[in-house]
């Protein structure tokens, strides 16, 4: 287990409908993080919830985590002022084009690129080339392979930094490199979209934010 930072991250939280609650981060692991809330200490790990925080990624740097239904990256340099505001709802709104898709413009690990909206994809996807571009390391990732209107092809699984469409930003989103062309232009997943609220009408499809 790596050395615990043992600089300590307090944030102070105000919540709608929550009292608050004094949260410190002790220390920081690969899939761990060393919480006190409200005096009580606790070493929480990935996908445990412990007094409304629920563990989402942590290593030795920083740790993603949903307090009370707000989502937040925890890190030992970071400080969150004793009244936290919740941000405003964002939308976006993309007309569908005439090949009746839903196309828009997106940013991936702060790089802009074109992507097509797919509920029907588990997972972002992008070709190779594309992940080149949009500077995605992924050569080293683990491999798997999927099936494409070629045939069986070769796979990264990657996590992405963020993905940003129009304002909304999820961080952390997982992703698939395909070798070849396909996809064409980058596919928006449920990864990313899961975080959204989606609702189409008359040929338009609305994302609003969820937090």
């Amino acid at each position: 287990m790596k050395a615990i930072h043992l600089t300590c991250l307090l944030l102070l939280l105000t919540l709608s409908g929550w009292a608050r609650a004094d949260i410190e981060v002790l220390g920081l692991f690969k899939g761990a993080a060393l919480l006190k809330v409200d005096g009580e200490q606790k070493l929480v790990k990935v996908g445990q919830r412990w007094k409304g925080v629920s563990l989402l990624s942590a290593n030795s740097r920083e740790a993603l985590a949903d307090v009370n239904g707000e989502r937040m990256t925890l890190t030992v340099s970071t400080r969150i002022g004793t009244s936290f505001v919740k941000p405003d709802t964002r939308t976006v709104r993309i007309r569908k084009n005439t090949n009746r898709q839903y196309i828009t413009r997106a940013t991936i690990n702060g790089r802009g690129t074109t992507v097509l909206v797919d509920t029907g994809a588990n997972i972002v996807a992008m070709n190779a080339n594309t992940a080149r571009a949009l500077g995605v390391d992924f050569e080293d990732a683990p491999r798997s392979s999927v099936s494409t209107a070629s045939g069986v092809v070769g796979a990264w699984s990657v996590l992405l930094n963020s993905v940003d469409v129009g304002g909304i930003t999820v961080p952390h989103v997982q992703a698939s490199v395909i070798e070849g062309s396909f996809p064409e232009m980058v596919l928006l997943g449920v990864s990313y979209l899961q975080h959204v609220e989606l609702q189409e009408k008359d040929g338009i499809l609305v994302l609003t934010s969820k937090f």
